[in-house]
């Protein structure tokens, strides 16, 4: 079976070829001013191995392109289309030499001139018709999977789910272990073979036996986290500790001043180190969240100096009619897994920060930070103490407990028949602080799937189906469990699907998708627009490739297995409001939230979907130029990068756009489909996203460059902290100078690696790092190229 490199007859070249016309692809790197790499930039260079690639010509000019918008998977939709999504196919690559048509066409006018005449202006008109964008079909389903889709999303149903949350919530036993143990017998009952109830002992920072205070020292007046006086608590200061404390921080008590760090940012702090002496570990930060990760920030005061840090929530950060004045929250300090595999023990009081670390109420922050109070219809002013303000002294008071116990995660398998070693995972949590819904919406799931299996149908890859415990405390079931089978997840993930959180709010359906599963996203979140549960009223496509919260940060971090969510938000999400998923706020039911259940209905349909697709296209669904566009976008402001880095960027463009559009198709078509072919195939497109894992990153960033912070712009992730790490470098220095006169205390464990991190790191590794991620795809592309150009075909 031999490939051959051909033209698209509506644009320029591909790769081999030269075409007469141009290619409007959504590019904005112009391949003419990307300078070749000098010498100063030899330190840069890796061993890159070429594919063969002909001169594209020049691009178009960015100055006069539209931008891409980065929420939106722009790949170049209906111009590479793979044979099984377009039937129209064949009409966009055209493998003659030369026009038959026009030979055919000069000899009927040379017989029978008045006949060609007609027959050249039909010509016309045919060729203008099948040519007008009009006549482009969208992406469709083949008919089997139409009906076996159709037949699941008739089998989801809002009554069958909001079922499935009562018998949940029924239970007499709210422990994690009887809720896992429920879900167990009703996964095999539902006709699962295979299920699993995993168990891992592990170290939990749980709240005290008494609640943690904050006394001002002025006015000896003693406050919950809440607002509350403490005398004024009673019998709900217990109930309101569970939903308001920081697990694993560190515990005791400290009197300091407090000092209001706002967002904790870098310009923040250096106001702050510009103005205050901060040589002392007696000072108390009153901080927002928001901006950058919580993990991060923290890890930047503890440098410092800081010796606490009381966190809130701006109430102008707040969704939109959400009064959270006098709430306090849960938040964690572990970045994922059991504490104790980082050497952390509960003899060492196990903590991971040196900080006391307590989330506060807006309404005591704005006491603390004697913040002048606004009226309700005034406009949101955000808290900050005012100029010429005394601050306040008070007492930080954190009693947290640690105990070793057992965390709980259900796991099970739908085996697949062609491909049984290629996993999609679909997870929820059944955390009973995190908020009901998730587990019933997976239990529906399970439920129609099974249904299907017991008509006959079996899908091509295994389905695992996954539970997890211990996602309030650092996600430590899917960490635990992803750990203990990481050498198999490696090669057997393919992706995973996630209901961490599916209903959070009623205003705005969101997604949140790797690079790689933006447009299969895209396409589903499109399609339930076009019904959707308003009438029709409802926001264009809000995709996007954020870092995603919750229990698939283990697979799309550590292991870059390409992710994707459906939700139901308050309000779209910001550069502020998208991080204050940090904040474990006491939720909500899901009866309260969705009386109808009819948001829990939409995200079921569109999860169904979504699995449907992957578990049984023959080809994985994952584009490798929605890849290329997403670097593109990072690498738009081409001032502040490296000429190699655009060129390497330029090199993976070209590959890819090859690969996407002659590669795919041979194995899409039936006759073509050789097993072995569209095996290797989808094992290239697997491991795309693994080019782009770091060996490290700052706390509470992702390793995969390929999924980003928040910000106006898209940029990546690492490119955001070079300046801080100037901040960190210089103020080590000052603090080992002062450590022989006020600081003592050894370095803790997130202190020496932000430390490492930071002084190690500067602009120009980053930029070394990105170059190497990008390189490394471009070679994992070349490689496929070759593989399947020299595949033997048995077919003459």
């Amino acid at each position: 079976m031999a490939y051959r490199k051909v033209c698209d007859s509506q644009g320029g070249p591909l790769v081999g070829e030269v075409c007469p016309g141009a290619l409007e692809l959504d590019w904005d790197l112009d391949k003419e001013e990307l300078p070749e790499a000098g010498p100063d930039l030899e330190r840069l260079q890796m061993q890159h191995v070429d594919c063969p690639r002909a001169d594209p010509g020049p691009d178009p000019d960015p100055e006069f392109m539209e931008p891409i918008p980065p929420s939106v998977s722009v790949s170049p939709h209906g111009r590479f289309e793979r044979l099984q999504e377009d039937p129209n196919y064949i009409s966009h690559f055209t493998r003659g030499s030369g026009n038959k048509g026009q030979r055919r066409l000069h000899c009927f006018l040379l017989r029978y001139f008045i006949a060609g005449v007609g027959l050249f202006i039909l010509g016309l008109l045919i060729g203008w018709f099948l040519h007008s964008p009009s006549s482009v079909k969208p992406k469709a389903l083949p008919p089997e999977s139409l009906d076996l889709l159709e037949e699941l999303l008739t089998r989801i149903t809002a009554d069958k789910i909001e079922a499935l949350q009562r018998s949940i919530s029924s239970q007499s036993d709210s422990s994690e272990e009887a809720r896992a143990r429920y879900l167990y017998h009703q996964w095999v009952g539902l006709g699962l073979t295979d299920v699993q109830l995993s168990n891992h002992t592990v170290l939990l920072s749980l709240p005290g036996l008494a609640p943690n205070t904050i006394t001002d020292r002025s006015s000896l007046k003693c406050y919950l986290p809440t607002g509350e006086s403490c005398d004024q608590g009673g019998a709900n200061a217990a109930s309101n500790q569970h939903f308001s404390y920081a697990a694993y921080s560190a515990v005791g008590a400290l009197q300091g001043e407090v000092v209001d760090v706002q967002y904790g940012s870098v310009e923040d702090l250096r106001k702050v180190k510009r103005d205050l002496n901060l040589t002392r570990s007696n000072q108390i930060a009153v901080m927002k969240l928001g901006r950058a990760p919580l993990l991060y920030k923290l890890s930047l005061l503890s440098e410092l100096g800081f010796g606490g840090a009381l966190l809130y929530v701006d109430p102008c950060d707040a969704p939109q009619g959400q009064n959270m004045w006098s709430q306090a929250f849960n938040v964690t300090l572990n970045p994922g897994g059991n504490p104790t595999r980082v050497g952390v023990s509960k003899e060492a009081a196990g903590s991971l920060s040196s900080l006391l670390v307590q989330p506060i109420s807006p309404v005591l922050a704005q006491t603390l930070l004697s913040a002048p109070i606004t009226e309700r219809d005034e406009a949101c002013i955000p808290l900050a103490t005012p100029p010429n303000t005394d601050p306040k002294m008070i007492t930080l008071t954190v009693g947290n407990q640690w105990a070793y116990k057992k965390i709980y995660s259900v796991i099970g398998y739908l085996k697949g028949k062609k491909n049984p070693d290629r996993h999609v995972l679909v997870g929820s949590h059944h955390d009973a602080q995190r908020g009901g819904g998730a587990s019933a919406i997976l239990t529906e799931l399970i439920a129609a799937f099974s249904d299907q299996t017991k008509k006959g149908w079996v899908p091509d890859r295994t389905t695992v189906f996954c539970s997890w415990g211990g996602s309030a405390l650092g996600n430590i079931g899917s960490y635990e469990w992803g750990k203990e089978n990481s050498v198999v997840l490696q090669s057997s993930a393919v992706a995973y699907v996630s209901l961490d959180c599916p209903v959070r709010g009623t205003e705005m359906l969101r997604a949140s998708a790797s690079p790689s599963l933006l447009q299969l996203t895209s396409d589903i979140h499109r399609r339930q627009l076009l019904s959707c549960i308003r009438g029709g009223n409802c926001p264009g496509p809000n995709v996007s490739s954020l870092q995603m919260p919750g229990d698939s940060s283990f697979f799309s971090n550590l292991l870059a297995v390409p992710t994707l969510e459906f939700s139901f938000q308050q309000t779209a999400a910001d550069q502020t409001s998208s991080l204050l998923s940090e904040a474990q706020f006491s939720v909500d039911s899901p009866q309260t939230l969705d009386p109808l259940f009819k948001f829990h209905e939409t995200i079921a349909k569109m999860t169904a979907e979504a699995i449907l697709r992957l578990v049984t296209d023959p080809v994985l669904p994952f584009f490798t130029l929605d890849i290329v566009l997403d670097i593109q976008n990072k690498l738009r402001d081409k001032s502040s990068v490296l000429p190699a880095l655009l060129s390497a960027a330029s090199s993976l463009r070209d590959h890819a756009a090859f690969f996407q559009s002659e590669v795919m198709r041979p194995a899409n078509d039936p006759k073509e489909r050789d097993p072995a072919h569209v095996r290797m195939l989808n094992d290239v497109l697997r491991d795309m996203e693994k080019s782009f894992i770091l060996p490290s990153a700052p706390p509470g960033v992702y390793r995969n460059l390929l999924y980003s912070l928040p910000g106006s712009l898209p940029q990546f992730s690492i490119l955001r902290f070079p300046e801080d790490a100037l901040l960190f470098c210089n103020n080590s220095h000052i603090r080992t100078q002062s450590a022989n006169q006020e600081v003592s205390r050894p370095l803790s464990h997130d202190q020496e690696v932000s430390h490492d991190l930071s002084c190690s790191g500067s602009r120009d590794q980053a930029l070394e790092l990105i170059l190497g991620a990008i390189r490394s795809a471009d070679r994992l592309i070349c490689f496929g190229q070759e593989l399947f150009e020299n595949y033997p075909s048995e077919r003459k």
